[in-house]
């Protein structure tokens, strides 16, 4: 058959002759297939309302239904029993309970539509009623004693399951056991009656779960005659009914065939008769009961579950006793339905011409037999048609269109039957692609990524793919075109971007659709959350700062999860959370914000996540359950608790306080401490107090809070335990003694009427000790010889006995001192200096001093110890200036050697020594000079990249701060550096010569490439710490128009010392950036463009002695300067211009300054008010009047002007000249005809970069100013003795080189 043009062929299929089914869409003409029916059987129960038969199928035209009951053509016979839609659009219909019964039958379903018709399986409906005994009169039965008999129950058919109850009219159970028991077929068996078998209500009770449902059959009576022997015996004894050989009741004859469905259970069962009761037995003919067998009813029932072919054979019941034996024989035979032996047919799409297999595999016992149809109806082998049915498989030679239909394989036997249903579709078409032309695909780069291209045909067609309208196809290891067409492109990368074409290719025609390929950068974390922990109460800080596409901003977010769950925060204020710029704050964090925190930045192509753990540490939780345990005696207990919650932060100690009630009620005190993996504490107690303990734990965090307090505790009264300490022996006054200690404390009494005991005797003189017995804690011993050692004791005592013995004091009377000229003058001081002064230079700032102590005659006192007094006199590096730094260190008690620290490198000192006793200080020694070698220099303060060149690029450095001898040159390291990695590809060293180098230009690099450079100073001791910076060399690009009016500006990469810094991207450019430094403020001027007016800027600031940076508020670019107060005379900074108030941003330019010293200013407010100073300033305005206008007129003229320097700096103007001498090319790459750089002749230095302008591509200048990066001069500073061990160091360290100490130096080498 020839589909039509308006047919839209959909058919998404694999792309091979036989297909798993024939998947079309809905609106594309199609074969029906049903989809949905109901499987029978169907059992309609006596109180179901309704019956749902359902028949569901799709096709295109839609198909049409039809059924038919017992194989012929069925109509519902009402309307009313109809869904309200029609049946033959719909498959489904509804039959009602009052006419049901008549509707018993096997259904089938057809769908139907003009290209073929499908079928159902018979569905087969049962209409059940309520089950019932027929009425009867049943007739007594009477037995003879000893033979067996059956009550026959005979259940009525209903709904399984079903179950058999024999019972009473009363609803007593009949008692069963091996005699008497209930078979399967429900009747009542007895293997031989006995006298009590007689009764009148033998009930059977049918009962149908399913549908609750209860019947009774009338009831039965039984008359068991007992049995009377033929012969009596002479002794008239009763020996019962005789025995009776074994006899099967249930089932009859000797041999029965058993027939069932694999995996079905089987039961067999076997009821004897006898008497006595026979017993059964079980056994397999040939083989063993398998192991799943087992025996119930009293072993006269074999079931077996879930039966196998395995199980299938003869099996032998064995009924015996006394008398003899019965057997009966079960032949088990194991069948199974038809079922598939792999899956059903499967639906074809073949070409016109071609031979068409179906093949019916079905497998079942016995073997089913296969009856083949087409569209519903019988298909009949037809050899002359080459048609053919071989057996279970169906053959179309040549196939034509007119042979696609649905094709029907129903094989079945006595078990059941299977229906299979084959779409077979012969035509040729053209290919078709069912992808949607110009879709976008967007990947993130690195990704996995299909494109589809899903295309019919018939011959299936074949797929290329090309890339940018070129007619070859793809190749490559990354590009791979899948069997459904669509085309794998393997770790995706940026150059795959592109419109690709797919090309769908078949006998009959050829179709292409284009696909467009954007590749987007993966988002990832730069800045994730750390894992951290925080106090409770303060701010937790969780960074998510993620790059990713700019094109996937509207579906770019950052989500927060905590513990697994997301989290939500609530928009009303006040809130815990803030959620800003990459960064989540949590404010007064406590224990419930502890757990896991996973920041996810995603977009709607990808996503990336990183997890940190929030630990919340808090102080300890209060111990709990505080007991106390006596020990020796009451007077010694152990405290023994439970430890609380640590919150994450070990406990460090626990600490016992106490509280009494008799001296200071109500207040604590700290008792003891015990580690803080220890939770008992054993406690010596002071006697005659009413204790009340508590302890508290203390972490890391603080202390936590104490514990509940435990009951009073009392102890006895006792004597003292210790005798009064830090006893103090003092000789104020000639010829006098002062006594004092420390008293016991209240609760150290241990019980009433303290009192102590004051002993002394001179020592090594008196052998008796004279004593005194005091309540106060001092006693004056008058009347002594001068400076002569006696020695003490002072014991305790109380109501209840004394201390213990007290330890010996050793101590001297007063020292000499006389009075003159009524005042009283202190003449004990040491009388001798201290010898053979001695020093070792360890190191350029460290020294070992030596002496010979003085002799102990001549201390004249206690010796309290040494003062090592050092002079620097001056420097190498300015030997003509005249220091005077003086400093001293304190050494205390008796020694013979001293450290000094701290010592300038490269200078000239002398250093004396003196003895000190309580009363002042001894003699000097003679002084000892000596020398501190050169050291390496500090690091330099700033390094700078400028005039970046493809090929070179132009550092420029300031001498370091302090240069610890004389500088002989630099040490310069740069490394290529992978930009991904970080790690260095290559590596280079070089010495510069030259202590007044300050720049350097460095060839021959690569184009495009990132450096690190590291800079040293060096000294003949060595070289100093590095400073580093990073810079790039460009990659070509057009140059950038330079704008008319030739201002200057710079913009300078940002510096971080000892740590390698990216380039910046160049800022905006901002004209006559320059600066006002005073004594403690500062003026950064600027002018900015129209264009900068609304620029917000930020001033940065550091002093370069503490290294910490200061930031100012936004600035407005308009306001044209900004003024940096509270600055410190004399001291340098570094200042940073900013458009961000990041200090890690890009700035826009960077300057080292220094303000003016305090000496200076006091100076000329000073002379202010001479009369010539006021004549010199009125020169110095005329002269600058004079040089503006000379100024003013060449500029009008047109000429090349470079400013007239001012005084101090002609030395920059001849370093131009011979370097423009030296290097014409440079400068005029660095300065044309038509550049004008202006120059400010005023108090204003420009700052660095403020001379020439660097717009993109670096052509205006060489980026460095001309002018002074400021010499580093000496500071100026006061020492101030403190008297500790190591005293306080005050004055900067000299800097600078010997031919420039001071004043401004210019940075071009």
């Amino acid at each position: 058959m020839r589909l039509a043009g308006s047919l839209q062929v959909v058919l998404l299929l694999t792309l091979s002759t036989e297909a798993a089914s024939l998947n079309i869409p809905p609106e594309v003409e199609q074969l029906p297939t049903i989809v949905y029916h109901t499987t029978g059987p169907i059992i309609a129960l006596p109180f179901d309302n309704t019956v749902t038969i359902r028949c569901e199928a799709r096709g295109n035209p839609p198909p049409q239904y039809r059924w038919t009951k017992d194989d012929l053509d069925f109509i519902p016979p009402h309307p009313a029993t109809i869904r309200s839609d029609q049946l033959a659009t719909d498959g489904t219909f509804v039959l009602q309970n009052k006419s049901l019964a008549r509707f018993q039958g096997k259904y089938r379903c057809f769908a139907s539509n003009k290209l073929g018709t499908a079928m159902t399986e018979t569905i087969e409906l049962i209409v059940t009623t309520l089950p019932k005994f027929p009425k009867q009169n049943i007739e007594p039965i009477v037995v003879e004693e000893g033979e067996p008999f059956v009550l026959q129950c005979d259940p009525p058919e209903g709904v399984p399951p079903r179950k058999i109850h024999w019972m009473s009219i009363g609803l007593q159970h009949i008692e069963q056991d091996e005699r008497v028991s209930v078979g399967t077929d429900g009747s009542l068996y007895f293997s031989h009656a006995l006298q009590k078998d007689s009764r009148q209500d033998y009930c059977c009770f049918a009962d149908f779960l399913r549908i609750r449902t209860i019947v009774q059959k009338p009831a039965m009576a039984v008359e068991v005659k007992p049995w009377t022997p033929e012969y009596e015996f002479a002794d008239g004894g009763d020996l019962g009914p005789p025995v009776r050989t074994p006899s099967l009741l249930l089932p009859s004859g000797v041999q029965t065939e058993k027939v069932l469905l694999k995996g079905a259970e089987l039961q067999l069962e076997c009821v004897p008769g006898g008497n006595p009761t026979p017993k059964i037995a079980w056994i397999k003919m040939g083989d063993e009961l398998p192991a799943r067998a087992k025996l119930d009813n009293f072993g006269k029932l074999l079931t077996i579950a879930a039966i196998e072919e395995s199980d299938e054979g003869k099996y032998m019941c064995l009924a015996e006793n006394s008398a003899g034996q019965a057997v009966h024989y079960f032949d088990v035979i194991v069948e199974e339905p038809p079922k598939w032996l792999t899956e059903p047919p499967h639906s074809q799409l073949t070409v016109i011409g071609s031979d068409v297999h179906i093949k019916c595999s079905v497998s079942g016992k016995p073997q089913p037999f296969i009856l083949w149809r087409k569209d519903g109806n019988i298909f009949e082998d037809n050899p002359l048609n080459n048609k053919r049915v071989l057996d279970d498989t169906l053959l179309l030679h040549n196939a034509a269109p007119d042979d696609s239909g649905v094709y029907q394989c129903e094989a079945a036997n006595r078990h059941g039957v299977v229906l299979g249903n084959i779409n077979i579709m012969v035509m040729n078409m053209a290919p078709l692609i069912l992808t949607e032309d110009h879709h976008e695909y967007a990947v993130i780069r690195g990704e996995d990524m299909a494109m589809n291209c899903s295309a019919f045909g018939s011959p299936p067609p074949t797929i290329s793919w090309a890339k940018d309208e070129t007619p070859e196809t793809i190749e490559g290891e990354r590009f791979v075109t899948l069997q459904n067409g669509s085309l794998q492109i393997s770790s995706v990368e940026k150059k795959d971007s592109g419109e690709y074409v797919c090309v769908a290719d078949n006998s009959e025609g050829k179709s292409s659709i284009m696909a467009v390929l954007a590749v987007k950068d993966p988002t990832h974390i730069i800045n994730g959350p750390q894992d951290m922990q925080v106090i409770s109460g303060t701010t937790a800080q969780l960074m998510c700062q993620a790059e990713y596409d700019k094109s996937l901003a509207d579906s770019f977010q950052v989500v927060w999860i905590k513990d697994g769950e997301e989290m939500t925060f609530p928009t009303e204020e006040p809130s815990r959370y803030f959620l800003g710029d990459g960064m989540l704050q949590i404010m007064n964090v406590n224990l419930n914000d502890e757990g896991a925190y996973t920041c996810m930045a995603r977009t709607r192509l990808d996503g990336v996540n990183r997890t940190a753990l929030l630990t919340v540490l808090d102080v300890p939780d209060a111990p709990q359950n505080v007991e106390i345990t006596e020990l020796k005696n009451r007077r010694h207990i152990l405290l023994a608790w439970v430890p609380g919650s640590d919150h994450n932060s070990s406990v460090i100690e626990f600490i016992v306080e106490y509280e009494e009630s008799q001296w200071e009620p109500g207040k604590w005190k700290e008792l003891h401490k015990v580690p803080g993996n220890q939770a008992t504490a054993e406690l010596a107690l002071h006697g005659h107090l009413n204790y009340q303990f508590r302890v508290y734990a203390v972490n890391a965090v603080g202390p936590g809070p104490p514990s509940e307090p435990t009951e009073r505790y009392k102890t006895p009264p006792a004597a003292p335990d210790r005798n009064p300490e830090n006893i103090k022996i003092e000789g104020h006054l000639p010829h006098q003694m002062e006594i004092s200690w420390e008293p016991l404390l209240p609760v150290e009494h241990n019980g009433p009427g303290l009192e102590y005991k004051v002993s002394y005797r001179k020592l090594a003189v008196d052998d008796t000790w004279t004593e005194h017995l005091i309540k106060r804690h001092s006693f004056v011993v008058r009347n002594t010889s001068t400076f002569i050692p006696y020695e003490i004791k002072i014991q305790s005592r109380n109501s209840h006995g004394w201390g213990p013995e007290p330890k010996i004091a050793t101590g001297y009377s007063g020292e000499d001192v006389i009075f003159r000229h009524c005042l009283r003058e202190n003449l004990s001081v040491p009388t001798a200096a201290p010898r053979d002064v001695a020093v070792e230079v360890m190191n350029t700032t460290v020294l070992r001093v030596s002496w010979t102590p003085v002799p102990p005659a001549t201390l004249r006192g206690h010796l309290k110890g040494y003062h090592v007094h050092w002079l620097r006199k001056r420097s190498f590096l300015n030997p003509d200036k005249i220091l005077d730094e003086r400093h001293m260190l304190s050494f205390p008690g008796k020694r013979t050697h001293a450290i000094v620290p701290n010592l300038d490198a490269f200078s000239e000192y002398t250093l004396t020594v003196n003895v000190f006793n309580k009363k002042g200080n001894g003699p000097s020694s003679d002084p000892v000079t000596f020398n501190t070698p050169e050291g390496v220099p500090e690091q330099v303060p700033i390094l700078t990249t400028s005039n970046v060149q493809k090929e070179s690029i132009r550092l420029v450095w300031a001498p370091p701060l302090v240069a610890n001898g004389i500088l002989t040159g630099y040490l310069l390291q740069y490394h290529l550096i992978n930009e991904t990695t970080k790690e260095a590809l290559d590596s280079w060293e070089m010495n510069i010569a030259g202590p007044d180098t300050t720049h350097w230009q460095l060839e021959g690099l690569e184009e495009g490439s990132l450096y690190l450079f590291h800079l040293s100073a060096c000294t003949r001791a060595g070289c100093g710490p590095p400073l580093a910076q990073e810079s790039s060399t460009p990659t070509p690009a057009p140059v950038a128009s330079v704008d008319g009016n030739h201002n200057c500006s710079l913009s300078f990469p940002r510096l971080i010392p000892g740590r390698a810094t990216h380039p910046p991207p160049l800022a905006p450019g901002l004209l006559n950036i320059s600066s006002y430094v005073s004594d403690t403020s500062a003026k950064i001027s600027w002018t900015a463009r129209e264009e900068q007016q609304d620029l917000q800027l930020y001033v940065a600031y550091m002093n370069n002695r503490d290294g910490n940076w200061r930031i100012s508020k936004a600035v407005n670019a308009s306001q044209s300067f900004h003024v940096i107060d509270g600055l410190n005379p004399g001291t340098v900074y570094t200042v940073r211009l900013m458009a961000k108030s990041l200090l890690d941003n890009a700035s826009i330019f960077e300057d080292v300054i220094q303000t003016q010293g305090t000496g200076a200013a006091g100076q000329a407010r000073s002379i202010s008010t001479k009369g010539w100073f006021i004549g010199t300033l009125c020169a110095v305005a005329l002269l600058t009047l004079i040089v503006l206008t000379v100024c003013f007129m060449r500029r009008n003229q047109g000429g090349k002007y470079a400013g007239t320097p001012p005084p101090g700096r002609q030395d920059v103007v001849a370093m131009d000249k011979v370097k423009e001498k030296e290097d014409p090319d440079e400068e005029s790459q660095a300065m044309n005809d038509d550049t004008f750089c202006e120059y400010s002749d005023s108090d204003e230095k420009p700052l660095r970069g403020s001379l020439c302008s660097l717009n993109g591509d670096d052509a205006v200048g060489d980026g460095v100013s001309r002018d002074s990066l400021v010499d580093y001069a000496d500071g100026g500073g006061e020492f101030s003795e403190d008297g500790s061990f190591i005293g306080e160091y005050s004055g900067h360290k000299r800097g600078g080189s010997v031919t420039e100490p001071n004043g401004f130096g210019p940075v071009s080498a």
